[in-house]
């Protein structure tokens, strides 16, 4: 019983420094088998390299091959087919590469949501001309975002307001949503692509509103 306990409390510990790096492992159970998924959480595509050593399930004999993983994505990397009435038990090895082979093998690569780099809020605005446009780029696109409409939430409008109101851009006159990235306020972004320029940038986060 002992044995079993270390060998579930090594694989956690494996999963969890798994997590801190950009890519991770993340396995999903069906009928007879474990799916393993690597799942890149960054802006970088990467070639990754995954071993696994355990009991009480087989594999695709073989050496393991590098696989691409695109950046916003998840790849089915390996699948153990787990023996009759039996719980697997298995620890990995994950190498990860950033300078891409072109050897590396390439399978269907499924899109996930990532946080950017500086967290995307929006506040809609009553008379925004811009918004539906920019929600709509962000519903498609590999961001996870934050948005909320001030004519529904009077707190947030009166804080949003109070924060504008030294500015030459006061909220009523807005027709933008007023975008924060890091903590930073912009009530000029007017599409997608100016939002992904400031989400870009290297500007120094603050709370300071650009006009």
């Amino acid at each position: 019983m002992l044995k079993k306990i270390v060998f579930v409390l090594f694989i956690i510990a494996c999963q969890a420094y798994a997590q801190e790096g950009p890519v991770k492992i993340v396995e999903e159970k069906i009928p007879n088998r474990l799916a393993l998924y690597a799942v890149n959480e960054s802006e970088t595509d990467y070639d990754v390299m995954l071993t696994v050593t355990g009991t009480n399930f087989r594999q695709r004999a073989g050496k393991p091959r590098l696989m691409r993983v695109p950046s916003a994505t998840k790849v089915l990397v390996k699948t153990l087919i787990v023996a009759r009435g039996k719980h697997p038990s298995y620890t990995y090895e994950l190498v990860l590469n950033d300078s891409l082979s072109r050897r590396a093998l390439r399978k269907q690569a499924i899109p996930i949501k990532i946080k950017p780099k500086k967290q995307i809020t929006l506040y809609i605005t009553e008379e925004c001309k811009t918004c539906d446009t920019i929600v709509n780029s962000l519903e498609q696109s590999k961001y996870i975002y934050t948005a909320h409409t001030l004519s529904e939430k009077p707190e947030i409008r009166k804080q949003i307001a109070m924060a504008l109101a030294n500015t030459r851009t006061p909220l009523d006159s807005v027709s933008n949503p007023v975008i924060s990235l890091a903590g930073k306020l912009y009530t000029e972004i007017e599409d997608y692509e100016a939002l992904l320029e400031k989400l870009r940038s290297k500007e120094e986060e603050s709370t300071v509103i650009e006009n």
